[in-house]
């Protein structure tokens, strides 16, 4: 059997899901094991959790990140515990507020070429190889979003929540877009395109909450989870 050109496995590697040399039948293993591993860490928490997301670009001198710090300090003195995507800028911010104020700082982190590692604030390390897996553990396990400013793969987690929630495939849980300078201009498209057309209606709308102040974001999920 010839070897494998070191360029191409690369490339597989990088790209997890087009990879050929593993067969499909064998990566179903590993999907499942993470699966059976997420859901066995995950369900041992006694805590409501809440899920913080946000950009992993973001410093650590940004106006956003120390106000994530802040509100995910506030939530773990609340009593919840508070999970991210494990990696660096907001979800470090989270991990560090949550960790410090003696809460549970959980970090579902995603294996990311040259982009994600790990932060060192996390007291409830998980890793996955697949976003979609992750994306359950999120989903199952978490009683709250809270959506800091991010990129592309903020936007994704939002509107898939939206969208489960939407189509009644979960039930309705409290979503919070932290900072209305930041999504005023992506809620004003959502009323003047989408609302307009027709391809929402108007209580879907009701389906998130734009706030900037630390205490009003706590007060919001304390009055609506588990409503």
């Amino acid at each position: 059997m010839g070897s494998v050109h070191p360029k191409i496995m690369i490339k597989e590697s990088k790209y997890c899901l087009d990879n050929t040399v593993v067969g499909d039948s064998w990566r179903m293993f590993r999907i499942m094991s993470e699966f059976v591993e997420g859901f066995d860490a995950l369900s041992a928490i006694d805590a409501p959790a809440v899920t913080i997301y946000g950009s992993a670009r973001t410093g650590t001198s940004d106006n956003y990140y120390l106000l994530a710090e802040k509100i995910a300090a506030a939530l773990a003195h609340a009593g919840f515990a508070v999970i991210t995507g494990g990696g660096p800028g907001i979800m470090e911010a989270a991990n560090k507020g949550a960790s410090e104020a003696g809460g549970l700082s959980i970090g579902l982190n995603i294996n990311l070429p040259h982009e994600q590692e790990s932060n060192q604030y996390t007291n409830f390390p998980l890793n996955f190889k697949y976003f979609f897996v992750r994306k359950v553990m999120f989903m199952k396990y978490s009683m709250g979003f809270i959506c800091m400013p991010g990129g592309f793969g903020s936007l994704d987690e939002l509107f898939e929540a939206l969208t489960l929630i939407q189509t009644e495939r979960i039930k309705p849980f409290p979503i919070v877009l932290v900072g209305s300078e930041f999504w005023s201009g992506l809620v004003d498209w959502i009323k003047d395109t989408m609302l307009r057309q027709g391809n929402i209606n108007g209580y879907d709308l009701h389906l998130f909450k734009v706030l900037d102040d630390v205490d009003e974001v706590v007060h919001y999920l304390k009055e609506n989870i588990g409503s």
